[in-house]
């Protein structure tokens, strides 16, 4: 398939698709089973971690890597691709988790997903190709700061039950509580902080979450049979299910069908389904849409340089939407591909989306073997754990490389991304640094077109212009943005001419703004007594003008096709006015 096919090409199970039809054999299905185990067992511990950091219990964050991690791996256009919960979500599930339960999170994960149908469907596919790097990275590092700020609670084991809504106050309150700190979970997170630290330095295949988890949760049995507190998985949850029965940790059983809106709200109670609610929710589901179509495609373009392959855009937005409108209704929460899952999947040698359905079933797997080991691993471990995700993810020396090098309006852009982020939410964060990055880049833009005085640059302008004209070059588009003030500066040109020679080659763009900003220079010339002659058009200038029915006027306003015709124009006029003098 060609390169501009991939652009626009919008089929369910692209992919899978694309890699079946290469010829998938024996060979290929044990290196697709070796990467999906690995990376299963890599994202078990995450996809509990990042489903407790946004406020739901673990085991929905296993329903969603199993789910999610499969529908849109069949479905979707990223041959490499891991998709299932991840840290970029956090900022936003976590308020809304808080504010509408479990219930509400799973509804706006629904209405994310529908948007991502539609974005589909309209052939946004490369819509990251338009949004700046100083508006991902901004809100990408925000948001590992709040996740890092989320995981001092079960760091230091602190007794709080809930945290404050707004950052500033959440701030306040760990401060306070700080000296309350719990030494058992303090070495616990120290520990596991630590493997995770120093084990690259081993240079194994063996990523370094896996030890340092292992390692922080048989110290922490080893001071619960000391007698020390310490929070675990199976001490912090608890679940029942449908048919009355009811344990702690993780229930070892298939994640089930069942309506969101049924499921329990923020305090256990039932939400219902209400088209208010989904009016509340909108904003929500679209930030988590926006951060869902970027994660899911920046990836694809990560992974399509790793491999030398080409993803299609379209269709992964399209599996990320099926796999959004899917999960949720059996627990899942909002899932995208995760990065560094999905490049350890291709570095383990995955072939194909096979791979990462491999890595669904390894989940599975998991979660009725092992749910009562899990039960075992403790908070302030997965809170270590985070923290590393969270540096991973802040990408802390590109950001102070940007903030070092770039333009000052991409430093305000990724300022106000970061901030606001931090603060207040992604919803406000990603609406703001695309509009404000729209904006400064239209004004850069609007600052590259000039006009030029060429009257006596005798390249340009080989003759003796007649008294009282000018030759005036402008470069760069005739937009909104810069029209009225180039045209304004010509304005006030023509106050002193009898005559300007417009040339305008450079211009490619003249959009409704710069035609009604020519046809008033157009007025005020006629009203000066000051002939224009415009040379040079080029094709879209030329048609834009032909539409609005601009024609030439006697005396007044004149056309040609090139520069030196004009001038030829203008020096044949001027021999024939002398002539006439001279008689």
């Amino acid at each position: 398939m060609s390169y501009r096919s991939h652009l626009f090409s919008l089929r369910i199970g692209h992919a899978l698709r694309e890699a079946l039809a290469e010829g998938y054999n024996l060979s290929k299905l044990s290196k697709d089973l070796l990467a999906g185990i690995t990376v299963g067992i890599i994202a078990i511990p995450l996809a509990m971690a990042l489903a407790i950091a946004s406020g739901v219990a673990p085991q929905y964050g296993l329903y969603t890597a199993i789910i999610a991690g499969f529908v849109i791996a069949l479905t979707g256009g990223s041959r490499y691709s891991i998709s299932g919960p991840t840290a970029a979500f956090v900022v936003i599930l976590y308020p809304v988790a808080l504010k509408y339960g479990l219930s509400g999170l799973l509804m706006a994960t629904v209405l994310s997903g529908g948007i991502l149908l539609l974005m589909a469907a309209m052939r946004l596919g490369r819509l990251i190709e338009y949004i700046p790097e100083a508006v991902t990275l901004g809100f990408t590092s925000g948001i590992a700061v709040v996740i890092a700020t989320l995981q001092i609670k079960d760091f230091f084991g602190l007794s709080l039950s809930a945290l404050p809504e707004h950052y500033i106050e959440k701030i306040a309150v760990l401060l306070q509580q700080l000296p309350q700190a719990a030494w058992p979970s303090v070495l616990v997170a120290g520990l596991t902080l630590a493997v995770m630290l120093l084990w690259p330095k081993l240079k194994t295949p063996v990523p370094a979450h896996l030890p340092a988890l292992f390692i922080g949760t048989l110290l922490a049995l080893f001071l619960l049979s000391s007698g020390a507190e310490l929070d675990t998985i199976g001490s912090r949850f608890s679940y029942s299910l449908p048919d009355g029965s009811s344990g702690n940790g993780i229930p070892p059983y298939l994640p089930y069908f069942d309506w969101p809106w049924l499921r329990p709200g923020p305090a256990g109670e039932l939400l219902g389904f209400s088209w208010q609610l989904v009016k509340d929710l909108l904003g929500a589901a679209f930030a988590m849409a926006m951060l869902g179509a970027i994660e899911s495609l920046l990836c694809a373009v990560v992974l399509d340089g790793m491999s030398g392959r080409r993803h299609s855009a379209n269709s992964e937005l399209l599996g990320q939407g099926l796999g959004n409108i899917i999960t949720p209704f059996f627990g899942g929460i909002t899932a995208t591909a995760a990065l560094a899952r999905s490049a350890a999947n291709f570095k383990a040698g995955a072939q194909s989306p096979v791979a990462a359905m491999v890595h669904c079933l390894v989940i599975l797997l998991a979660l009725v073997l092992l749910a009562q080991l899990l039960s075992y691993v403790p908070m302030a471990a997965l809170a270590a754990l985070l923290l590393m995700v969270a540096w991973n993810m802040s990408e802390a020396p590109k950001a102070l490389h940007l903030l070092k090098t770039a333009p000052r309006s991409d430093i305000l852009v990724f300022l106000s991304c970061f901030s606001l982020t931090v603060l207040l939410d992604m919803v406000i964060a990603i609406t703001v640094g695309i509009l404000l990055a729209a904006v400064l880049f239209v004004k850069d833009i609007a600052e590259m077109t000039k006009v030029t005085d060429i009257s006596q640059h005798k390249k340009l302008v080989d003759i003796e212009l007649p008294a009282g004209w000018k030759v005036l070059k402008i470069n760069g588009p005739l937009f909104f943005a810069a029209a009225e003030r180039i045209f304004a500066d010509i304005a006030s040109v023509t106050r002193q001419c009898r005559g300007i020679v417009l040339y305008m080659d450079g211009v490619t763009v003249l959009d409704a703004g710069g035609l009604a900003a020519l046809n008033k220079l157009i007025s005020q010339s006629i009203k000066n007594q000051t002939e224009l002659v415009i040379a040079d058009l080029q094709f879209q200038p030329l048609r834009t003008l032909a539409r609005a029915g601009v024609k030439p006027v006697a005396g007044r306003l004149r056309f040609y096709p090139s520069l030196k015709e004009a001038l030829d124009a203008l020096a044949s006029s001027s021999a024939t006015t002398t002539g006439l003098a001279d008689n």
